[in-house]
């Protein structure tokens, strides 16, 4: 709160007709810190007061005249257009998101800022799984997994591994959808190898709460190849991998994750039992 109230009291100070660049600038500031205040809390008021600010900043910063900023401030506006989204039950504003990260790719190009180029590609990735998350086909999860493929031309995994591990799992994520809609057991095979080679850089050591929630995620798809498999093999490494995110969950006291990867484990647990049940029969 304390820079919210700082980037609004300076906006008191640098008036619009005078400073218009200066005011764009701390509306941008102020729609950033609106935006990670608004991306903890349950609500969404933080979060259509950063899209406000977001938006007015952009009246100030036309793209002739300031062009890294203004698609600086498009990539922020889809943060938080993004972040709503997915709190709400239409897809307007994941549409929305998705249209301000690729204005921002225009002035964001690889040639001029390749880094900020890979940034806002990742953040296209996440709308995009988003919302492909909730079609019915498969267009928007393929066009997931190359947005995530081109940011990791950039964010390579020797110059920026922890980055290059969040597309890696974005990518796992999105084949994990692309597995289940398709009903097809190489998808999620894919994804499974995509989550280990994150996990490689997202170690425990580095970012426990990223690799709980990495190995999470791998178990989630293990346990969704053996119900297609009826593999007990396949199933115990997905029991393992949840056990260990459980273990995670835990030591970071995340009691959501807690609560969700206990049911998760009872259920995989479950599972495991009736197929262990179904091969003692055979043997019989």
């Amino acid at each position: 709160m304390q820079a919210i109230n700082s980037f609004r009291a300076a906006l008191e100070e640098r008036r619009r007709r005078i400073v218009p660049i200066e005011w764009a600038t701390t509306q941008n500031n102020l729609g950033l810190a609106l935006w990670r205040l608004g991306s903890r809390e349950n609500g969404t008021q933080r979060l259509e007061e950063a899209v406000n600010a977001f938006e007015a900043a952009l009246e100030e910063s036309p793209r002739d005249r300031v062009p890294f900023n203004w698609a600086m401030t498009q990539n922020n506006l889809g943060l938080a257009l993004e972040t709503l989204g997915k709190r709400e039950s239409t897809t307007e504003r994941l549409e929305d998101a998705i249209r301000a990260y690729r204005a921002a790719l225009e002035e964001h190009t690889r040639d001029r800022v390749p880094l900020h180029w890979a940034m806002t590609q990742h953040c296209l990735g996440g709308a995009l799984l988003g919302l492909g998350s909730r079609e019915s086909g498969t267009q928007r999860l393929e066009e997931a997994i190359k947005a995530f493929q081109a940011a990791q031309e950039e964010w390579t995994r020797e110059r920026l591994p922890l980055d290059w591990a969040k597309t890696q799992w974005g990518i796992g994520t999105a084949l994990t959808s692309l597995g289940e809609r398709e009903g097809e057991t190489e998808r999620l095979e894919q994804a499974i190898g995509a989550y280990q080679a994150a996990l490689q850089e997202a170690t425990r050591e580095r970012v426990p709460l990223q690799w709980a929630r990495a190995q999470k995620d791998l178990g989630l798809v293990y346990w969704a190849l053996a119900e297609k498999s009826r593999d007990e093999a396949i199933l115990r490494q997905g029991i393992e991998a949840i056990k260990a995110a459980l273990e995670g969950f835990e030591e970071e006291q995340v009691t959501y994750q807690i609560e969700r990867t206990n049911r998760d484990l009872a259920r995989a647990e479950a599972l495991l039992a009736e197929l262990t049940s179904l091969s003692d029969d055979e043997l019989r």
